[in-house]
């Protein structure tokens, strides 16, 4: 029974071993922010705690000293910078490695850490303090920023049950007359009304009161800020305030519109919400980041905001984030988490119904029975709608896998000397869990590539015109039953030139061969081939753009590039969303059948015996919607035997970004596929990628639309060259 619990930790811990290292990520990007320092210390505390409870204790033991580190980043004892980020992503990939089994070097690597974590920390607040010393020289003590504070404060299961249902949050500044007392009007008794509404926090404004020796008690002199989240509209709010609205100052402005996609909108910053208050510009907010020390202090200390002013706008910050907080807690607890292997056994279970279904349908078509055929059209929608809710459980959003990419650029620029950023886009953009698990190593393999060929370093970019960073892009959209990924970077742009060397020097292609710009660019595909100088580290022996090709092939996906020299490279891969059941095209060629895979069939055409024998120069082709299209017969591809009818049908597919046409003898129809892997004895046979069972029993091949195309294409131009040697000889 420990053991499934221990199991359970391992899995939890990844996943939050995977969230530290995007949050590392982050904060050195943005080394003020609060928030992300609370999320890295709340992740090592987290683990603290769960690993001693089942057991794990010397990950316990290390992650209290590198917790202990965090904690003294989360109070300001010093400021994250890149040294501490590479200590700390270290200290996550050991602790990942401890998770599996601790080990003497594991435990040694480990006490070298934390000696490394605290001469860090020494240092960096060695350097704070001497810092402090010369601000409190050159200038006066700053009063606290605490000063005067009142805050609604319910009980916090009030709060998260109220913030949850929450619609909207708005920034009130109600600052009344000074004679406002006059009439009878207790300023206080109204944000206790505010209050009533939702969740509020108040800061006073005080900085309209006198000296002593000129205040008038009678007088009013302080406003207030609040920040309220509420389910009321802004007319409930101003209703508040109908009597004193003509005798005070009133501003009510929305913060934001939905909670719906408050977790989507990252909390704005301290800085961000001043600038919207009208008390900074964002240029002094940028100069003030700069300096690497606490915002609030030196716009105090500048004169630029009042100690109200700030501590307004943190509280406001605050208020935000626990509405973020609660909306992300209430997400959770609405999800369970389900081994793989169940959602694969429940795929699995579906393929035999899509399988079942189909027996069923064609026995009722046989038998001629109404009612039969009745119960399996009601039949084919329940499974059709159990299909479709499977396939989603395995959905998951690309963005999991992206993620882990920020790590590889940052670290491999640095080892490059390069300046590189990564640029994400579309992460919400959702495939089969399997395709995900497979697209990782061929976007390493590119990624590398991109970081190591075609960024250029820094001085080159700046002789050539450009900003020191390098950018590689990583997008990913939805088209059709596919889903396209894209890695384009600004770097140098493919060379041309010495892709077609390298590839003569290698035998890839003949001395004197004429290549389109897209054949070549295809060359960098080829086994073993590399432009690379020098075996590095990083590349050099030729090996990552093959395994991209295989993989990609392997997904039923296909690859294209374009690339502008000097300008930048485009890859994109067209992957199919799922590989588990898909819709396909069943056509017959006579007594096999086949499938076609749905998604990249274009149209059917009828060819006729006579257009056929038409060939040009060894290749068939005819006219299709305007354009010259290239056709195949399958027959004779897999020597199928028999005679073809009279009359065949070509299915046209969408192959490589260009059509290409399978001749058959006859198109069945649409039909649910069920994948099934082949065998080791036809894993080789090129143009197959599985097979299916029909309702009959019999069994159907799948066919490998991209590799089929290639294979046709490259017997073709066998064909032609042989026919052209002939020729030559003859002459």
């Amino acid at each position: 029974m420990i053991e499934k619990f221990k199991e359970a930790f391992r899995e939890e811990a990844t996943e939050l071993l995977n969230n530290l290292e995007s949050t590392l990520l982050e904060l050195e990007a943005n080394p003020l922010d609060f928030e992300i320092i609370s999320a890295v210390f709340r992740t090592m505390h987290t683990i603290k705690g769960s690993s001693s409870m089942f057991g794990f204790d010397e990950i316990s033991r290390f992650t209290h000293e590198v917790e202990s580190i965090m904690d003294l980043l989360r109070e300001g004892v010093f400021v994250a910078d890149r040294d501490l980020i590479n200590l700390t992503l270290r200290a996550r990939d050991l602790i990942s490695s401890m998770l599996e089994g601790s080990s003497e070097s594991s435990r040694l690597e480990a006490a070298t850490l934390v000696s490394e974590f605290k001469e860090h920390a020494a240092k960096r607040t060695a350097e704070k303090e001497v810092e402090r010393s010369k601000e409190l020289k050159d200038s006066d003590i700053l009063p606290p920023i605490e000063m005067g504070v009142q805050e609604s404060v319910p009980p916090k299961a009030v709060t998260e049950t109220f913030i949850l249902l929450a619609k909207e949050s708005y920034r009130i500044r109600f600052i009344p007359s000074p004679d406002v007392f006059m009439n009878g009007t207790r300023p206080l008794l109204l944000l206790d009304e505010l209050r009533s509404l939702g969740v509020a926090t108040v800061t006073p404004i005080s900085d309209r009161i006198p000296i002593l020796s000129e205040l008038d008690p009678e007088k009013c002199y302080v406003g207030w800020d609040i920040t309220l989240t509420t389910d009321k509209n802004e007319t409930a709010i101003r209703d508040v305030f109908i009597f004193v609205e003509g005798d005070c100052e009133l501003t009510i402005a929305k913060i934001t519109n939905d909670t719906a996609d408050i977790d989507e909108i990252p909390p704005k910053r301290i800085g961000e919400i001043l600038v919207d208050r009208g008390v900074t510009t964002s240029e002094r907010i940028q100069t003030v980041v700069e300096s690497q020390m606490r915002l609030g202090e030196i716009l105090v200390q500048e004169k630029v905001a009042t100690p109200e002013q700030v501590k307004s706008a943190l509280e406001e910050q605050e208020q935000l984030k626990r509405l973020k907080e609660s909306k992300q807690h209430d997400a959770v607890t609405t999800s369970i988490r389900v081994a793989s292997e169940k959602l694969d056994a429940l795929v699995d279970l579906v393929g035999e119904l899509v399988t079942l279904q189909a027996r069923l349908a064609r026995t009722a078509t046989e038998l001629r029975d109404g009612q039969l055929s009745m119960i399996s059209e009601q039949f084919e929608r329940l499974v059709s709608q159990l299909r479709g809710n499977t396939m989603s459980i395995r959905m998951l959003p690309i963005g999991s896998t992206f993620s882990k990419f920020r790590r590889v650029v940052r670290d491999l620029s640095a080892e490059l000397g390069k300046e590189i950023e990564l640029v994400t886009e579309g992460a919400e953009t959702e495939l089969d869990k399997t395709v995900i698990e497979r697209l990782n190593d061929p976007l390493v393999h590119i990624i590398r590539n991109s970081v190591d060929h075609g960024i250029e370093l820094p001085s080159q970019r700046e002789a050539a015109g450009k900003s020191r960073q390098g950018t590689v892009s990583l997008s990913a959209l939805h088209s059709g039953a596919h889903v396209l990924i894209e890695i384009a970077d600004d770097g140098a742009g493919l060379n041309t030139e010495r892709i077609l060397a390298k590839a003569i020097e290698r035998g890839i292609v003949p001395a004197g061969s004429s290549l389109s710009e897209q054949e070549l660019f295809q060359l960098i595909f080829a086994p073993g081939f590399s432009t690379a100088q020098v075996v590095t580290s990083v590349s050099g022996r030729g090996v990552g753009m093959d395994v991209v090709k295989r993989e990609i092939d392997s997904l039923g996906g296909s690859v294209s590039i374009d690339s502008k020299k000097g300008v930048g490279t485009k890859i994109t891969l067209h992957i199919p969303l799922t590989l588990a059941i898909i819709e396909g095209l069943l056509v017959r060629i006579g007594v096999e059948h086949y499938v076609i895979p749905l998604s990249s069939v274009d149209g059917c055409i009828e060819l006729k015996r006579d257009e056929r024998l038409a060939e040009d120069e060894g290749r068939r082709i005819l006219s299709y919607r305007n354009e010259i299209l290239p056709y195949v017969g399958i027959r004779e591809l897999y020597e199928v035997p028999g005679e073809a009818p009279e009359i065949e049908q070509i299915v046209v597919v969408n192959a490589h970004n260009s059509r290409v046409g399978f001749v058959v003898d006859e198109v069945v129809g649409d039909y649910q596929t069920v994948i099934k892997p082949l065998g080791r004895m036809f894993k080789t046979t090129e143009g197959l990628s599985g097979a299916t069972i029909l309702g009959d029993g019999t069994v159907a091949l799948i066919v490998d639309v991209n590799r089929l195309s290639l294979s046709a294409q490259r017997d073709d131009l066998r064909r032609l060259k042989r026919d052209r040697n002939v020729q030559s000889t003859k002459a």
